[in-house]
């Protein structure tokens, strides 16, 4: 029950960040496209939108933390696995198992590292140029994002310690379409 609150958490999280960073870049590209235009030139050019590219930059950077956590827990992370997929069963299993403790060890290195930094500088009152954001609210990202990576890769090395599989990401799978339903009803299955 906490896992699943913690998927859907991460998943809206993520869409979030990508929706208002879309949001914001198109309000820019708006703002740039019509202040050319002489009737409306002199109300819109009033609008100061130079905060937006750095907006922008810090909810990507977010979405980039939280976004290799979701990749960890659904198997969408590119790896090249060939030789470990042609090892022995018993062989196959315990590097795939230090791969997951190796991922586990690093991500957790860089969240205590990225915590540590974020405890100094919010002892500063350093702030962003354009938003004057605090920085540490900004950098928050790193020892969040790191410990959520963290913490999947060690859900999926007990998922795979238990059960012998890994996430598995389908390329033809659409949430909300279920494949037996549109096969009968004569879609792609």
């Amino acid at each position: 029950m906490i896992l699943r609150l913690l998927d859907r958490l991460e998943e809206a999280l993520i869409a979030s960040l990508m929706a208002v960073a879309t949001l914001v870049i198109f309000a820019a590209v708006l703002h740039r496209y019509i202040s050319g235009i002489p009737v409306v030139q002199d109300y819109v050019l009033r609008w100061d939108l130079s905060w937006a590219q750095e907006l922008c930059i810090y909810l990507f950077v977010w979405m980039a933390k939280f976004g290799a956590a979701y990749g960890v827990r659904t198997g969408i992370h590119v790896g090249v696995d060939v030789v470990i997929n042609r090892m022995p069963p018993d062989l196959h299993r315990k590097f795939v198992l230090i791969g997951l403790g190796a991922g586990a060890l690093f991500t957790g290195i860089v969240g205590t590292l990225g915590a540590n930094f974020v405890y100094h500088i919010a002892q500063t009152e350093q702030v962003s140029a354009d938003l004057e954001a605090p920085m540490w609210l900004v950098y928050l990202a790193i020892p969040l994002g790191s410990y959520l990576m963290c913490f999947r890769f060690l859900q999926v090395a007990v998922a795979f310690i238990r059960t012998g599989e890994l996430p598995h990401h389908d390329h033809a799978h659409v949430d909300g379409i279920d494949p037996v339903e549109a096969a009968k009803e004569g879609g792609p299955a």
